[in-house]
């Protein structure tokens, strides 16, 4: 329960910071082909961290998940 609850607030947290990045664009509020606002700014450096630290999390709990089930085969030929 508690690895369920862990992975859907890791997906929950990548799905906002995509959001945060396509926002500005999806919005308006960043005028097209006009310098990047500060808030653009924010959004996009904010965004993109949120995203790459919660897909590298889901990603080393894949890695995590796999190496768990990898070690439980191998004890169960033995």
């Amino acid at each position: 329960m508690k690895a369920k609850l862990g992975v859907s607030a890791l997906v929950l947290l990548f799905l906002g910071g995509l959001w945060l990045v396509a926002a500005p664009f999806v919005v308006g509020y960043q005028p097209r082909g006009a310098a990047y606002a500060d808030a653009t700014v924010n959004d996009l450096w904010l965004g993109g961290s949120i995203a790459a630290l919660s897909f590298a999390s889901l990603v080393i709990y894949a890695a995590d998940a796999l190496r768990e089930l990898t070690r439980r085969g191998k004890h169960a030929d033995t």
